[in-house]
Order: C-alpha cells, then structure tokens, then sequence
C-alpha cells in the first residue's frame, strides 16, 4: 500500500504578517513552519504505513521555500519527499494546485490513499482537496477525526468524520481523498537523527513536462492585497466600586446605543 501526503510551508503563527508597498505578502525575518493541520496527515500517513506494511509519500506543490516542510516530513519518518513546481504554476490558484495535485499522484501510479490537512493555514481554505479530490475522480471524505479500519487489499476504509452535529461513521472503496483533524492523532517530534538524514536528503522537483500536463489556466486572478485600514482605539477606565463600575458601565453601553 501507498499512501501520500500534501504539505506546505507557512509563516509561524506568530509571525507578523503584512502587505509590502508592491501588494505582495510578507512576514519578514520570520521562520516557516509546516502547515501545522498537516503534522496530523503526516502522522496517519506513517502510521497506516507501518501498520499495513507500506511506504508513504510527502508531496509539496510550490516553490523552493517548501522544502523545509519536505524536510521536516522526512524526519517525522514519511519515506519519499517530492517538489512540484514550474513556472507555469506561478500565480495559480486553488484549481491549478489541484491539477499539478492529481497530476503528481497519477504520477506515481500506485497510491491508495492521500491525506490532506484539514486546511492551509496561511490562505485559510481547503477547497483545494475537494478541487483534487474531483480531479482524480476519487471519493473525498473530509474531517476524518479517526480510521477505523482499512482494507488494502479489499479496497475499502471506514472511517469517523467530526461534524457540527455530532459524529459519523462512514465507508467508502479505496482509492481515496481525505482531510484529517488534530483529534486523529498525536504527531511524534522528528528524532535527532531523523532531522540529520532530512538536512542531507536530496529533494527531486517536478515541472509539469515531467507530470505530462500544461500549465492549468486559473480561473481566478489575485491582483494585490492590502493591509486592514488602521483602526484608533481609545480605553477608559471606570472607578468605584464594583456595583458603581457596573452601574457606569451600563449607561456608557446604552449612550454609545450598543444595548
């Protein structure tokens, strides 16, 4: 069995993320991290691999800042890492990632299963699982929260989806698409001699020639982004006792026509 993986770098959540005077984003100095929703697929990944006897896959579609997402992959223990990337995918959007997305797994031809994060925390959306999903004309089964079995040589997985009502227990044949949540697992650290082997791996990328597609037109164009208007603030502090400071408080509420 074969599972893969998608991952990316994204600015740490600390970081201070702003828009440059050409439009473009930036974060500064600040350093890139995995996509934190996507420690939880890598960890799956590894485990249904050893549990079934399989190897896995870690694939990143941009480019060269994600190799340190690829690498910090390996040394979780994800045994392949991949680069996709071209120039013709500059400027793409989400149905671009999917095409280059589909493209790379049919690529490597004997995949079982891909595991996406459940979103992309720098761009805040997840359409571009479905996008894939659709592509390779595979079922998507989003906010898995747990496996409950997986039948490789069946063809089969059932597995537990975290919804707002509740939760479901669903199955479905393999091949298939899914997104995980953090309640799946508990995602190791990279050992020490895992981060050694990871610094040293050699990360092959490939360009769409290679993936046997053209550059996928985007049906959307982001022009520029812009900083949040600045907003001015102004505190006040009310004295008194706790029964006063209430008692002001509620007619400052019903001045400002807030209640």
């Amino acid at each position: 069995m074969h599972v893969v993986v998608f991952t990316r770098s994204t600015p740490d959540t600390a970081a201070r993320v702003e828009v440059d005077g050409s439009g473009k984003v930036t974060w500064g100095d600040a350093a890139t991290v995995v996509n934190p929703w996507d420690e939880y697929a890598l960890e799956e990944a590894i485990l249904q691999a050893k549990a079934n006897g399989g190897k896995t896959t870690v694939i990143a579609i941009g480019p060269e800042l994600h190799n340190e997402a690829l690498k910090h992959s390996l040394a979780m223990g994800i045994d392949e890492a991949i680069r996709v990337w071209d120039d013709g995918l500059e400027g793409g959007d989400s149905l671009s990632y999917a095409v280059a997305a589909a493209a790379a797994v049919n690529k490597l031809g004997d995949v079982d299963l891909v595991l996406f994060g459940k979103e992309s925390v720098d761009v805040g959306t997840d359409q571009h699982i479905y996008q894939t999903a659709r592509k390779l004309g595979w079922t998507t089964l989003a906010y898995v929260s747990k496996i409950h079995a997986v039948d490789y040589a069946a063809k089969t997985i059932r597995v537990e989806l975290l919804l707002e009502e509740g939760k479901q227990t669903v199955a479905s044949k393999l091949p298939a698409v899914i997104s995980v949540m953090k309640d799946i697992n508990e995602p190791r650290y990279p050992s020490f001699i895992g981060i050694r082997k990871a610094s040293k791996a050699n990360i092959p990328v490939w360009s769409l020639a290679e993936l046997g597609i053209g550059a996928p037109a985007p049906t959307t164009q982001v022009t520029a982004y812009r900083n949040l208007p600045a907003r001015e603030t102004k505190t006040e502090m009310i004295e008194g006792t706790p029964q006063e400071q209430a008692a002001a408080l509620l007619d400052r509420l019903i001045e400002e026509k807030v209640l």
